[in-house]
């Protein structure tokens, strides 16, 4: 064996590329700290700077049909689309007392005032757009619900009560049983006061301050639902993922300590990591992006991206110490040993990531954005940075004890996972993956998309605003799903009667689709005015030919039932959930209607309402979950044949991420979660930071079959040179992340679930698969070239014999064919 020394191994680096770029970070190490030290400063300064946001068309998709229909027709639809209800209870009788209504007037009043609310929009009791109408001798007759004059006195209560039943709010505005009223207030996307899109947190805890703590007391209760309140639900939770950023923080460093036993290794890592996230915040900062409740999850993911690649760099450095390397010449080795393993990684996770754009929803992009900048700022933090840092503050002795203590003994790590490349062990893991991934096929194919819960399926159950849904549901007969279809006539047309018929027919199709509660459409409005203005009498319920009749009895049409032009009218559906096979089969009802039914004089657009809006999410969903797979593992796959030159390494790499994947998709058909906007990006998330174990592992492997070893004792050298820190990294990665199923937010909870399973599956199946996959393979054949072929200025000799000691020496030694 060569006695070239490791100081005298980094004097001499292998190629000019790793002469350039250990130049390039050491050379003004000094200098390059400094200014690395300020530029982190300055981005950690923005990033405390960044805000939550949220806005309801960053949670819809950009360009799909539907969606562009309903933007045609926004303002005509505005009292469907993004909403707040308002529902005042009264826990003592009925609504037909003073108190109750003096509430309802006070908290009308309120609503009115909050910045966002369309005031020409709003509906309630109290607002002169909601009147009621009855037929009598001499034809209609109506007025506002609340009588003129009203004070408060039995009398005019009566003629309130007698108003409201003539009104149809009944089971829309005001309870089945009577104990119940809703303020209904359409929300604008732009906040007119000051110019700026809705604050959705604002808004949410203007509410709760003014309206549901300012007027709940022993005779009324607040109940509050819409997207808004969902939002602001869901940014008051996400706030609380900085304690569970914190316990992931302690949880790490635990961990840190206890695998190096150096507290200056820990808090370097760590503090690299932190750095990371805060860069990350400031460069969106900058960028004008905020953080909203879905990209919360985002800053862990750069957390845990930084301490799997800081980990591989401080095993290095320490390995290198116990060979008797100085700090310098120790962060040198480490640094030529890992760069290049390293920036693959990060690039194919940045890339990986940023195929999550091909997906049309505004929220799912800017998670891209965030996730890929915060890889790129890891390259500059943990790859550069950090072994700079590591040059001067070095190993401390109890950490290079403690190395030096466990180097002659084999880990658990070796003890568990050295067999894999052995031919017996090998065949029966690869047994087991079959059978795993045949399992996994079979639930996969179950898989749902979009919500399979009521209610707001990104809050718990039992939070109080499904609580609240679920008292509106139960009490009212106009659920808050609705689903949409725009009638679109020309000019003037839109109440023909030949319209109105297909409007009628429409009707009757869609109510008897399983999962619809009710139907409306102007058509009904003129069959009840020709039923009033023929004194009532129900042979005249019904569409009248004559146009000029059928006019006169759509005159008194509600608003939002025909807009101004008369070009388009509403048909609403009114849903018992939102559950994604409730709206696949009302659209599949549409399509059958259209593809049947072809009227020349009107045209059914689909869709509208929060129901047609979710309907179009799954669609795009369900269309880009494929596409993002083959983007990911397109990307992941070019970049590791690009890396390794060997279509084997990549399929042992890439195989069992392919596995975990689908094992992924099995659990999310047998926990009952859906594909969906929240959960969609697991997936490439996942493959995006598992790739990271075979890569690193590969460049171990490869690095010792140039050496001459077989498949066994190459194994054998990377378990001890980085097997450790893969299981190390995975292991911590899924504790970190095992803390989200406690957070009050169902859908973090629900990712926290997945990134677990799939962090520690994809580091076992990079540890158990990936030699048993190599064996397959016969990846060993790749390095049949005899020992003497390794470049002299690789700067260490080939071991002449397998032994663990000896083999655990053996640093940066390359093939001559490698690529620079």
């Amino acid at each position: 064996m060569s006695n070239t020394s490791p100081n005298q191994q980094a004097a001499a680096p292998a190629s000019r590329v790793q002469a350039f770029f250990e130049s390039l970070v050491f050379g003004q190490r000094a200098l390059a700290l400094s200014v690395l030290s300020l530029l982190l400063v300055f981005l950690s300064w923005q990033g405390l700077q960044v805000r939550p946001e949220a806005s309801f068309t960053k949670m819809i998709p950009g360009n799909h049909e539907f969606i562009n229909n309903y933007m045609d027709y926004r303002q005509e639809l505005a009292d469907l689309g993004n909403v707040v209800r308002i529902v005042v209870e009264s826990k003592q009788g009925d609504i037909f007392t003073p108190e109750f209504q003096e509430v309802l007037k006070q908290v009308t009043d309120e609503v009115f005032y909050v910045p966002g609310v369309n005031r020409d929009g709003m509906k309630s009791l109290w607002t002169p757009n909601v009147r009621w109408q009855e037929v009598t001798e001499e034809g209609f007759v109506g007025g506002a619900v609340i009588p003129n004059g009203y004070d408060g006195s039995e009398a005019m209560l009566a003629r309130l009560k007698a108003n409201v039943f003539k009104s149809g709010q009944v089971g829309v505005l005001v309870g089945n049983d009577f104990r119940s009223a809703i303020v209904l207030a359409p929300l604008q996307d732009v906040n007119p006061e000051t110019g700026l899109p809705l604050d959705y947190r604002e808004l949410s805890d203007f509410l709760e301050q003014n309206v549901r703590d300012k007027y709940s007391s022993d005779q009324a209760q607040i109940r509050i639902v819409g997207f808004a309140k969902v939002i602001g639900d869901l940014i008051d939770g996400a706030v609380q993922v900085v304690l569970f950023f914190v316990l992931a923080v302690l949880i790490t460093f635990t961990l840190l300590w206890l695998y190096s036993r150096c507290l200056r290794s820990t808090f370097a890592v760590l503090a690299c990591s932190i750095f990371a996230v805060f860069c990350q915040l400031g460069v969106l900062n900058l960028l004008g992006y905020g953080i909203n409740p879905y990209s919360m999850l985002v800053p862990f993911l750069v957390f845990a991206i930084g301490v799997s690649h800081g980990v591989q760099i401080i095993s290095a450095v320490v390995h290198n110490t116990v060979q008797g390397a100085d700090k310098l010449n120790a962060a040198k080795l480490a640094f030529r040993s890992l760069y290049l393993a390293g920036i693959t990684a990060l690039v194919s996770d940045a890339i990986g990531f940023t195929t999550l754009m091909v997906i049309d929803i505004g929220v799912i992009r800017e998670l891209a954005i965030a996730a890929s900048i915060g890889v790129a700022v890891i390259i500059v933090t943990n790859l550069v940075a950090l072994p700079i840092i590591a040059s001067y503050v070095g190993v401390s002795k109890g950490g290079v004890a403690y190395a030096r203590a466990q180097q002659d003994k084999a880990s658990l790590v070796e003890r568990l996972f050295a067999r894999f490349a052995r031919p017996r062990q090998a065949k029966a893991m690869l047994a087991v993956a079959l059978i795993l991934c045949g399992a996994g096929a079979y639930y996969a194919q179950f898989m749902k998309i979009g919500d399979l819960d009521a209610g707001a399926p990104e809050l718990r159950p039992d939070s109080r605003y499904n609580r609240d849904n679920a008292y509106l549901v139960a009490n009212y007969s106009t659920s808050t799903d609705v689903f949409v279809v725009m009638a679109k006539t020309e000019a003037e047309q839109c109440v023909a009667y030949s319209n109105l018929v297909w409007m009628d027919q429409l009707s009757a199709h869609l109510s008897n689709v399983p999962g619809v509660q009710k139907v409306t459409s102007v058509a009904d409005v003129s069959k009840f005015g020709n039923f009033g203005m023929n004194e009532g009498s129900l042979k005249w319920y019904g569409l009248n030919r004559n146009q000029f009749i059928t006019n006169a009895s759509v005159a008194k049409a509600p608003e939002g039932l025909i807009n101004s032009e008369c070009t388009m009218a509403p048909v609403l559906v009114f849903l018992n959930d939102h559950k994604a096979e409730t709206l696949d089969r009302v659209v599949a009802a549409m399509r059958v209607f259209n593809a049947e039914r072809t009227p020349d004089s009107v045209e059914f657009l689909l869709a509208a309402g929060n129901a047609g809006i979710e309907a179009a999410t799954n669609d795009v969903i369900e269309k880009a979950q494929t596409e993002m797979l083959i983007w990911v593992y397109g990307v992941v796959i070019a970049l590791c044949l690009l890396t390794f030159r060997s279509p084997r390494i990549v399929l042992a790499v890439v195989l069992p991420l392919m596995l975990t994947s689908l094992l992924g998709q099995a659990l999310m058909t047998l926990m009952g979660i859906g594909v969906k906007v929240a959960t969609l990006p697991v997936i490439a998330l996942g493959v995006g930071i598992g790739v990271d174990y075979g890569i690193y592992i590969f460049s171990k492997v490869r690095e010792a079959l140039a050496q001459g070893k077989n498949l066994v004792e190459s194994y054998t050298y990377t378990l001890h040179q980085t097997g450790k820190a893969v299981a190390f990294t995975g292991v911590t990665l899924g504790i970190g992340v095992a803390t989200w199923v406690f957070s009050p937010i169902k859908f973090q909870a629900d990712m926290g679930l997945l990134l677990t399973f799939m962090f520690l599956w994809n580091m076992l199946g990079a540890l158990i698969l990936v030699p048993a996959i190599a064996w397959l393979l016969r990846i060993d054949n790749l390095a049949a070239k005899p020992a003497a072929t390794v470049a002299p200025e690789a700067g260490a000799a080939v071991a002449e014999t397998p032994s663990h000691s000896e083999s655990s020496k053996v640093q940066n030694v390359r093939l001559e064919s490698e690529p620079a």
